[in-house]
């Protein structure tokens, strides 16, 4: 179903709702994912007595591309994202879903979701698996990062791929070389989808959307104990993460009130694609915090 934004970029979202339900769990996915993928997860919740709505953010999924080549993955500001959420919740969540409201985001969606939870009172909880909070920047030097991306910016070459990644998503041709899993069944069913749908995918970030991505994160990690969220957060961190900075993940539960901290120490960055052992360990972990299955 269809959402429209303040600005005029059409969002796909979905929900499935379900009678009798225990409440509402908002699913936000990560930079390059898609709904079909947290199908699976959807289904996990639903069994435990939820409705489900999801979301695909501008530029990715089924919403609206924000460039010609609608491989390249761009954003000018996260806060544009800001505005994707609202816009789902006040036109899809609080109209047609049963209360009370939980969410559940994933990586660039736990940014997101981190940013809005300062201002915006719609959930009970939260559950934010491997956030976007630092950035793994591998081999690449900070100091070299900052100027490079300040000069492709500044230079109207933010849409550019940054070098090295791929123009096209990774297929199953490319599970060796993935950071996100280690379950190549998973792997192979979401290369899938994108077989079927390739308008779905997406390829590597530009020098805009990292720019965006830098400030983004540096925002989170100026938050101090001060800085009151408006609703309990578990964050489920990967211990094999090469995304995003699990230190980074670390000292932001530290400091920020109301943040309680877990680790799945054998998953990658993609714990709710991962094996079946560790989804069960994030579940095992959703349930003590939010609720487990219905009765019976």
């Amino acid at each position: 179903m269809p959402v429209t934004t303040r600005d005029g970029v059409i969002l796909r979202a979905m929900k499935a709702v379900q009678p009798r339900s225990k409440g509402t769990v908002v699913v936000l996915g990560g930079r390059g994912d898609f709904i079909e993928r947290y199908f699976e997860t959807a289904r996990d919740l639903m069994v435990r007595g939820y409705s489900v709505a999801m979301l695909d953010v501008r530029g990715q999924g089924g919403s609206q591309r924000l460039l010609g080549n609608p491989m390249r993955c761009y954003i000018q500001t996260f806060a544009d994202f800001d505005e994707d959420l609202r816009a789902f919740m006040t036109q899809i969540v609080l109209p047609d879903c049963p209360p009370p409201y939980f969410v559940l985001a994933h990586s660039t969606g736990g940014n997101i979701l981190l940013h809005s939870l300062r201002t915006r009172a719609w959930f009970s909880k939260a559950v934010v698996v491997s956030p976007l909070i630092g950035i793994v920047y591998g081999s690449w030097p900070l100091p070299f990062v900052r100027p490079l991306v300040f000069l492709a910016t500044n230079l109207g070459l933010g849409w550019m791929f940054l070098p090295g990644q791929q123009r096209k998503p990774l297929g199953r041709k490319d599970f060796s070389q993935n950071l996100l899993t280690s379950d190549q069944q998973r792997w192979n069913r979401d290369s899938g989808v994108l077989e079927a749908a390739p308008q779905l995918g997406l390829g590597g970030p530009t020098f805009s959307w990292l720019k965006a991505a830098m400030k983004s994160t540096a925002a989170l990690k100026a938050l101090g104990p001060k800085d009151n969220l408006c609703c309990p957060v578990l964050i489920v961190a990967a211990g094999l993460d090469r995304v995003v900075d699990n230190e980074a993940i670390r000292r932001f539960a530290k400091t920020v009130s109301g943040v309680s901290l877990v680790f799945v120490k054998e998953s990658q960055h993609e714990i709710l694609s991962e094996a079946d052992a560790i989804r069960e360990q994030f579940f095992a972990a959703f349930d003590a915090f939010v609720g487990g299955r219905q009765p019976g």
